[in-house]
Formats: structure tokens, sequence, C-alpha cells
């Protein structure tokens, strides 16, 4: 499969730009400058699409910047069989098309001098600058023999900390990338795989999060035709049928325009394919594709008073589908991106989406960090962090946190990990600290995650938090522009227990709770008799340490009255199926060396025996109480709260935290979690909170689990 194969719709998306002739321009590559006073053809393009956005730009250090790297890259070979040139080229041409400055162009055109040839970083800092020294740097990776099979982590953890003071460092790098996915056939099938998945799992969400759509969208179909060959043959079977139909949405098209002139916007009306995995997708969450399907709507005006005018106008004069609209212009998401979305219905009954911005808007959308130019030319609004680091011109909370957690973790895989973790999270929210400063989180953060990321490891001492002024649970799930205070106890040798793991979703929470828990284990108990039907064994004597001679000591942890057959394991309640004593149970062992105890009939049980995983042997302690969490569905009411409190209280148990949803649609979700004197409670417990006036349901917490 060639690189046009692996994507054909990418012609199509960019009619009119003629793709660089890699051979043609190889060949001349290797005949070198005609002459000191031009540009050498084979970089023409470069400097058409360069002077395109940059009309007054100085080609001349280019100029320089192409004899060095033509020169020291001579005589290599690409696998492909071009001249090693080539890439570079290929890649400075990549960023030229969407509008770097001229200082990144130098730096793509040089980034594999360091890397592959006898050119030094004192050699490029002498002829270039320190700027240009500091992308290449940034982008030359870490050697093999030095790092071993660290080397890949170790070299992405040194890109983001250069990323994190310029981030034309990873503009240049996913710039890299996508030419070398785009001629990744030459390579054996396995090493394919290998850095298609690397790709997905760390430069796509990367060039998403920096807003660099035109490149995120062309390796998502790259890689997409590499792990997926069949889904990827579908799509394109699909696409290529609807070419050969009528286009519904060239029809529409031409509607909203006369609309717009009608109404005196002056605007320009586009028809935007859709990229193979946006089809794929849509089909995914349609099933059928329709004709409009295949394309959206892209409406581009001259200001951003002008983009409300025309969504009234299409609102108007077509039937919107209200719940498709989206304002990402007073709300723009956190990577710089701002649009209007909103889908309607002509008079046809075809549904069209229609993205609504202005020239800028579209320019940033596609072109992200790159359509900022060089973001840290001095300007007299220029804003500079106190300790002189330059202030992050993309305003995303998610580099800061990653450059901030991977200080915390030395080990090469933990790094890895973590790294595919948090780029795995696809949204962001932010939450405001009771001081009136921000934190920004991905979504499904929990208090937990907000404390750690504003105390760090004092954060251990937290005991919970308010939330838009009430209290509430560790494990309350943070919405975008809520208002979180942690709460923090003062004994400050206090620290965080295993369940907070199920709760943090940053790495960083994670990293700093499970470095914690390693250090502090918790005290052992040996199990009592009936535990696990033998007697209790004798506990060591005789000083510390001291074992009875010929005879062992089995020690078991336990939680909420589960003691599991598993030596030494730290022992969990499954937040999940929340189970108490009498249920009948079982135990998976987990990362950390703990078991986490789950209802038989929990969906999670089957999900692990599934995946082979062994189960481990759990029983209760007959100690009487137990702890359940109960959600109450009910119709809202004046003093609903009140009567759920006292049916719980006149059943003999104690509310150990309690929240309350917001009403939806009038009606009301209480969760509780309480404490039972005696399991065998629970049933009329349950009973009692049912007949509450209002109360239609009454459930043990059933949450979604990961196995």
């Amino acid at each position: 499969m060639s690189a046009e194969a692996a994507n054909p719709g990418a012609t199509s998306r960019r009619r009119g730009r003629t793709r660089l002739d890699l051979r043609r321009i190889g060949r001349v590559a290797l005949l070198g400058p005609t002459s000191r006073d031009r540009l050498p053809d084979a970089i023409g393009h470069v400097a058409d699409a360069h002077r395109a956005h940059h009309p007054d730009a100085d080609l001349s250090i280019l100029h320089r910047a192409y004899v060095l790297a033509e020169s020291s890259h001579r005589g290599q070979m690409r696998k492909s069989g071009e001249p090693y040139i080539t890439h570079p080229l290929a890649v400075t041409l990549i960023l030229a098309e969407l509008g770097a400055e001229t200082t990144t162009l130098t730096a793509a055109l040089l980034h594999d001098t360091v890397e592959d040839t006898d050119v030094t970083l004192d050699q490029v800092r002498s002829e270039f600058g320190e700027e240009v020294c500091f992308l290449v740097d940034g982008v030359t990776k870490l050697e093999k023999v030095d790092y071993g099979a660290a080397a890949e982590p170790e070299t992405f953890r040194k890109m983001l900390v250069a990323t994190g003071n310029d981030v034309r460092v990873m503009s240049i790098k996913l710039a890299d990338r996508l030419h070398n996915m785009r001629t990744l056939t030459v390579m054996r099938p396995e090493k394919q795989a290998r850095i298609a998945r690397v790709t997905r799992d760390v430069l796509i969400p990367l060039a998403e999060r920096l807003g660099v759509q035109a490149l995120k969208s062309e390796l998502e179909d790259l890689v997409f035709a590499i792990l997926h060959p069949e889904e990827y043959e579908r799509t394109r079977a699909l696409i290529a049928a609807d070419a050969g139909t009528g286009d519904p949405l060239n029809a529409i098209a031409e509607e909203v325009r006369k609309v717009l002139r009608e109404a005196g916007l002056s605007a320009e009306v586009l028809v935007r394919p859709r990229h193979f995995v946006s089809v794929h997708r849509v089909r995914l969450k349609r099933g059928e594709l329709r004709g409009t399907d295949f394309g959206r709507l892209l409406v581009l005006v001259g200001e951003d008073a002008d983009c409300y005018g025309v969504l009234g106008e299409l609102h108007t004069c077509f039937t919107p589908v209200v719940s498709e609209f989206k304002d990402f212009i007073a709300a723009p998401k956190f990577n710089l991106y701002q649009s209007l979305h909103t889908a309607v219905v002509s008079p046809d009954g075809e549904v069209a989406e229609i993205l609504i911005r202005t020239h800028q808007m579209h320019k940033v959308a596609e072109a992200g960090v790159v359509a900022l130019g060089n973001p840290y030319a001095p300007t007299d609004d220029a804003e500079t962090a106190d300790d002189g680091v330059r202030a992050d011109p993309t305003r995303p909370g998610w580099l800061s946190r990653l450059l901030e957690w991977q200080q915390s973790t030395p080990d090469p895989d933990t790094f890895w990990t973590s790294l595919r973790a948090d780029l795995a999270e696809d949204r962001e929210i932010t939450v405001f600290r009771s001081d009136g400063g921000t934190l920004g989180l991905p979504a499904g953060a929990s208090c937990v995650d907000a404390a750690y990321a504003q105390y760090g490891e004092a954060a251990h001492r937290c005991i919970g938090a308010r939330v838009n002024g009430r209290l509430a649970t560790l494990s309350t799930v943070l919405s975008d522009g809520d208002t979180v205070q942690p709460l923090l106890a003062h004994d400050i040798g206090s620290g965080p227990l295993p369940e907070w793991l199920d709760h943090a979703r940053t790495p960083a929470a994670r990293i700093a709770i499970t470095g914690w828990l390693s250090a502090h284990p918790q005290t052992e108990v040996p199990a009592p008799a009936g535990a696990t039907g033998r007697p209790p064994e004798p506990r060591p004597h005789g000083g510390a340490g001291g074992r009875v001679p010929g005879v062992g000591t089995l020690v078991r942890r336990i939680a909420g009255n589960a003691v599991v057959d598993l030596p030494d394991a730290t022992v969990r309640l499954a937040g999940c199926c929340t189970p108490v004593p009498s249920d009948a149970v079982t135990g998976f062992a987990v990362r950390g060396g703990a078991v986490t105890v789950h209802r038989e009939e929990c969906p999670a049980v089957g999900r692990m025996r599934a995946r082979g995983r062994e189960p481990v042997g759990v029983r209760w302690l007959d100690t009487g109480g137990c702890r359940v969490t109960l959600v109450a569905e009910s119709f809202g009411r004046p003093r609903l709260l009140a009567d759920l409190t006292e049916a719980i209280a006149t059943a003999g148990a104690a509310v150990v935290s309690a929240t309350v949803e917001p009403p939806s649609e009038q009606r009301v979700r209480h969760t509780y979690t309480l404490q039972l004197p005696d399991a065998a409670q629970l049933p009329a417990l349950m009973r009692a909170m049912r007949e509450v006036p209002g109360v239609y349901d009454v459930s043990r917490a059933q949450r979604p689990a990961t196995a």
C-alpha cells in the first residue's frame, strides 16, 4: 500500500495543492545549489509556500540551512530509495503550508543533522543562533546505545520538556512523524504496526491538544489504514461509492449562500469532506450513513459577531437540530479551537452539520500552535513568568500537569504508561479554587485529583472537600465550572487510603498516592479463627521479626469485614457493587499487591473471568457491622431529604457520607454511604427508605468499574 493509497482523500481535501515529487526533488538536491545568489530549485516549493503566509520573510537563512542539510546528508538514502535530503525538505514543506515562521522552517531543515550526521549542536548554534539550536536539540533522539529499551520513552520525555519551553519543538516532531507515516510502507509489517501504535497513543493526542487538526486528521487516516485494514477498506469503498452519486451537501450549500446573501451577510460557504476516520466514527454512531454524513458545511466570515449573525439566519430559515448546537467561540476548547457548531434540516429533509467561524479561527483550527507564528516574539503585552520562563501561548493546563508529574516518575516504563493514560483523556474541564484561581483537569476528575493538583503531596492529609460551597466526598466527580475547596487535616502524619486510587484520574494523583502507600504499608493482622476455616496461627515472638521455629505465620489484611486467601494482600471493597456481609463475593488481584472484592453478580467479575483472571477466595468475618452505599431515586418535593435521613436513622444506620445530585426533570438522585451495626438489617433499611413518599427506587450502588 503506498502512502497515497493509505490516504486517498488527501488529494481531494487539498485540491489545488501540488504534492512534492520526491524523486525529482531528490535528483535536484544531489546537484546542490546552482548559485550563491538564488535559492536552490529543491526548496522552491518551500519558498513559495512560506511566502504565501509571510510575504516579507527573509529566505536567506533557509538558503544557508538547506546548504548545510544537503551537504551533511549527501550520500545518505532513505529506505524508500530517495536521497535522505527529501525527508527534511518534506517536513519543512508541511510546516510551511501550515504557516510556520522562518525559524521553525530553518530548524525543520536541520532537524536530523545532529542525529544522523557529523554536524554538532555547537555548529548549529554558531551559524543559526540559540533558538534554532534549541529546536533542533528538542527533536533529536537519544541514542539506544546509551539508553537501551528506555530510549523511546526517554526521547519523548526530553521532547515534552523542551515543548514546555517552546511549543515549536512538537510542531516539528508532528510534521516529521507525518512524513514518516506517509512513507512507512517500505518497513516490515510488524514495524509499521509498532510505529502506528505509538503514533495513535502519543502523537495524535498531542496534535489534538496543540490544535494541529490538519496533521492530526491525516495521521489518523494513516494509522487507521495500518492497524485496521479491513475497516479502512470498507470505509474507503463507502466514500468511493458516495462520490459517484449526487452530493446533497452542494444543494444545501447553495441554499445557505442564498439565505446569507439576502440577509446582507458576506460569507464563504464551502463543502468540507470528512476524512476517513471521521466517516468511520459517524458510521459506528449511526449505523447507516446518509448522503450528508460524508461531509460538513463550513461558513467563513470576517468578524466574531458575524458568526452569530450567520447562526441566527440559519436557525430562522432552516429547522435547527437543537441538540447539535455547541458554542466554542464563547467557550474555546483547551487547544485554541473556536467555532460554532450546529445542524439544520433542509426543506428536503436532509440534515447538514455546519461549522461557522472567522477566517482567523479557521487558520488556527487547522494549524493550531503553528498558526501562532513565533509565539515568543517580543510584544508590548508579552507575558513572562516570574522565573523568566516564557508563558505558554496555548494555555494548556494538560502540558503544565504533564511536566509536573513526569518529574516524579524516573522509571521509564512508569512514565511511558502514565503518558499514554494521560493523553487518552480527550476532554478538559476547568474548576475554580476557593481563592479565585483555576485548575485544569481531565474530564471525569474527582476531588482527589483537585486536591493533588492544588496542594501536591500535602494532599495526603485531605479529609474531604467543599464543592460549590457544599461538603462532598473525595470521590465526587467534578464538572466544568465547579468551585472546589479541598479540606486538609492538621495531622501531618495522616495519609491517603488505597480506595483513593479508585477515584484518581490524573497521573500526578495516582503517582503520589501509590508512592505514599508503598512507603507506608498498612498494619498486618492475623486472620481470626473461623475466618479461614483454620485456627489462628501463633504470632512471632522472641524479638523483632522473630519466628517460632517450625511454625509459619499466615497473615491476612482485612477491610470491611472481608478477609482474602492471599497472604500480605491489601483488601479493597469494590466501589462498583459495594459488597456487604452475607453477599456472595469473590476477589481479584490488582496492581499494587491489592485484592478487590466484588459481588458475584457484578459485571466486573464476568469481564475479569473472560480475560482469564484467577479469582481469589474471600470470606466474611463474623463481626456484625458493615458499610454499604445505597442510591435512592425519587421525585423532588419539599422535606424529602429530611424524611429520608429520618428513615435511615430510625432503621439504626449511621450516615457516613451523602450526596444529592441536582434535580433533572423533577427527579432527584441521592447517594448514601451508611454504617449498619448488623448486615442483616440491610433489607429492612432499604424497605424503610422505599416507603418514604416520593421515593420510587432504592438500590445498592452500581457504577461502572474498571477491570
